[in-house]
């Protein structure tokens, strides 16, 4: 896998996200929080950082942090991809405990985080695997990305999956496929998986449209939104399966079946869109469907 080229400026990150703070902490809190970063990045034993760190929502409390559209532009900016609209004050704060970490040494940086993920709670994992894209020596936590999609646990899952850039960037295609194909499965918003588009594969085409068939084997339907990585890779007997959506009763489903089918590159396909859905057909061709304005329903039954 090729090192990608990523530019991060974590000082601006550590601004934006000590300013957010503000507003949403008591400044009894806020004064906590900057003394133990303070320690932290003086070299403070590590059990003062594992002690600050679980106890950031007892000084901080658990209130969202109440971001604008400017602040989430700011955020984009210190680094590509960040999304931190759902990101909490609790969350903000253990994030800045983690950048006070001294960074000279690599080896020292990760085994310390090593121990946090190896006993951390579930509101301390969300807070750590949202956090990756913004630390140092990103290689190094792959194999703990992959770790955040194996779990069994949804909102974990959720945070290194859905607006987080890290995956984009860093998974390779066996662990991003894994993942996109988990989101079906859990029932998370493809649309909020960052680089969805960029990262489309084959190999994930085939295993969505596997799942596909299972569910309908089982008399169960699938989110529209399976469709969206299958189109580009849409040829021969996929098809007829998109043929099958675009008869559905859900609208949803045949608006879906009919992006799908826009972005295929099998000359049939437009055969298939013209002869089952012309007025889908046009409604792509003019912008009026993309996949942004679908309505995407809830979890399938």
């Amino acid at each position: 896998m090729t090192t990608p080229s990523v530019s991060v400026d974590r000082d601006r990150v550590i601004a934006l996200l000590r300013a957010w703070i503000d507003p949403v902490a008591r400044s009894e809190g806020r004064a906590w929080l900057d003394e133990k970063r303070r320690a932290i990045a003086d070299g403070a034993p590590a059990w003062q950082f594992f002690t600050a760190f679980s106890s950031v929502p007892r000084h901080l409390g658990k209130d969202d942090l109440r971001l604008t559209e400017a602040d989430l532009a700011e955020a984009d900016a210190a680094c590509p991809g960040w999304q931190p609209q759902a990101w909490s004050v609790d969350q903000a704060g253990r994030t800045l405990l983690v950048l006070a970490l001294p960074q000279a040494d690599a080896d020292a940086f990760v085994h310390t985080l090593d121990r946090v993920f190896e006993t951390a709670d579930v509101g301390e994992s969300v807070a750590l695997y949202q956090s990756l894209p913004l630390l140092p020596f990103p290689p190094r936590f792959r194999q703990r990305a992959a770790e955040g999609i194996r779990t069994n646990m949804t909102s974990v899952f959720n945070a290194i999956a859905l607006r987080n850039p890290y995956p984009r960037t860093w998974l390779d295609e066996g662990a991003w496929n894994q993942m996109v194909l988990k989101a079906v499965f859990v029932g998370s918003p493809l649309h909020q998986i960052d680089g969805l588009d960029e990262r489309a594969n084959p190999r994930l085409a085939a295993m969505l449209v596997d799942y596909a068939h299972e569910r309908w084997a089982a008399h169960r339907s699938v989110t529209p939104e399976l469709w969206r990585p299958v189109g580009p890779f849409a040829e021969g007997v996929v098809l007829d399966d998109l043929a099958r959506v675009l008869r559905s009763d859900s609208a949803a489903e045949r608006q879906a079946a009919a992006l799908a089918l826009a972005a295929s590159p099998d000359p049939r396909a437009a055969e298939v869109l013209a002869a089952e859905a012309p007025d889908l057909r046009e409604a792509v061709r003019s912008g009026a469907l993309t996949w942004s304005t679908l309505a995407v329903p809830t979890r399938p039954g």
